[in-house]
């Protein structure tokens, strides 16, 4: 192996990285009806309690999936031209978003508004609509605005950053490995971690309160800023292999940051709201605004570095659930909204509940999976390739040895304020 650039055949550590998160954002999006943030549906238990829980991974778990699209997009240019990238990355990412949109996610945006405003109507009345693009239900000037993408956002963003990424390789050229190898060059040391904060801090300082995040696509420029930066990040030093022997040696140092200002952004977040206003307290918000992005930056190292130590094998549960995560990953949202909707009069115990809500999430969206990959017409619909020869042998039996596709979807579509609340990480805006 070249000392310089690692062979993208040995990067299954990233494949393992992006199972977990899509996993973590099963249970992250069934403690999103426990808590007092605004989602879709609300528990009568919804309280306070797990929230430090869900800010050990909201800041960071999307940055980190964006990261390793970035990483699989630059795989894709080596085997791939420009053209074919950006075709056939539409074909795999907008034919699904389509189809959640309309298939999906419909019953997500019923149970809100049956919830939210009463709303008295049948699905089909619902349905109806919906595909007219109806704006009418609103909570004071607090309106959903139909139809909507929710968790799908992730797939608009993923496109829109790869027609951005393959149109800065068609221009850019032979440059590109450039830039690369000298990115590769500047991370080292403590700039590894304080350059990539320092950036996140820029765009938080300069965008976070006149672009709040609304995942819509066309206004969400802070959101943008972070996203689109970590997923360049993730191209530009995919190949680096130097880069990421660091990381896997900062791996135990990256910890000690991570769960360091996690504690802190907790303890500030919990100041009482009569005290947070007040001087004493406002004088700490720009350090903390900084160690919120040291928040971002450090889980990502940290989750990478130990992947890179004890992940980077391949298996046939690798290839299996690579091929999974993106189907799961579409309906899970739903599957928790309208399960949280059905139980809510069974009135369980809210830690009952939630294991139910998880226990099902997790096997019903691998049930649906099971299916979708055998049969052909539904498969481009999850995101997956055709079923070819080979993909029936790897039903059939067991999967063939592949190298890892570099598909790279993952979580909350033009929606309005009602919606979006529910659709964000959840956490307070620092």
């Amino acid at each position: 192996m070249n000392q310089t650039r690692l062979n993208p055949q040995r990067l299954y550590f990233l494949d393992w990285i992006r199972i977990f998160a899509f996993c973590v954002l099963i249970f992250y999006h069934t403690g999103m009806y426990y808590v007092s943030w605004d989602w879709h549906v609300k528990s009568p238990f919804a309280s306070d309690a797990i929230e430090p829980l869900m800010v050990l991974s909201s800041p960071w778990r999307l940055g980190l999936l964006f990261l390793i699209s970035g990483a699989a997009t630059a795989f894709m240019l080596q085997k791939w031209r420009v053209s074919t990238l950006l075709r056939q990355r539409s074909w795999r990412l907008l034919l699904p978003l389509i189809f959640g949109m309309f298939v999906i996610v419909p019953p997500q945006a019923y149970f809100e508004v049956v919830e939210k405003v009463a709303y008295q109507g049948g699905y089909a009345e619902f349905m109806r609509l919906y595909v007219s693009g109806y704006h009418g239900f609103c909570r004071g000037s607090d309106c959903l605005r139909l139809p909507t993408w929710n968790h799908l956002w992730f797939v608009a963003y993923l496109w829109a950053y790869t027609m951005l990424g393959g149109l800065l390789a068609w221009l850019l050229g032979a440059r590109l490995g450039a830039i690369s190898d000298a990115l590769g060059r500047l991370l080292q040391g403590w700039r590894i971690v304080v350059l990539p904060v320092a950036v996140l801090a820029a765009a938080r300082f300069a965008l976070a309160d006149s672009y709040p995040t609304t995942h819509a696509l066309v206004d969400d420029w802070y959101s943008h800023a972070q996203y689109f930066f970590l997923f360049v990040l993730g191209a530009l030093l995919a190949t680096q292999a130097a880069y990421w022997r660091r990381v896997e040696a900062l791996r135990w140092t990256s910890l000690a940051l991570w769960l360091a200002s996690w504690a802190l952004i907790v303890c500030y977040w919990s100041i009482p709201e009569a005290l947070a206003g007040t001087p004493a307290v406002q004088q700490w918000k720009p350090l903390m605004r900084t160690i919120y992005c040291l928040c971002q930056w450090a889980p990502i190292l940290t989750v990478c570095g130990f992947g890179l130590r004890h992940l980077n094998f391949d298996s046939a549960k690798r290839r299996y659930l690579t091929e999974a995560v993106f189907p799961v990953y579409i309906l899970h949202q739903t599957l928790i909204v309208s399960m949280a909707h059905w139980l809510k009069p069974v009135r369980l115990a809210p830690a009952t509940e939630g294991l139910i809500l998880i226990v099902l999430t997790f096997t019903i969206s691998f049930g649906v999976f099971e299916v979708v990959r055998r049969i052909a017409l539904l498969r481009p619909l999850f995101g997956l390739g055709p079923l070819t020869s080979q993909t029936s042998a790897y039903v059939a039996q067991a999967p063939a040895a592949t190298a890892p596709d570099g598909h790279a979807p993952s979580h909350p579509g033009h929606q309005g304020s009602m919606a979006t609340a529910g659709a964000r990480s959840g956490h307070p805006a620092g």
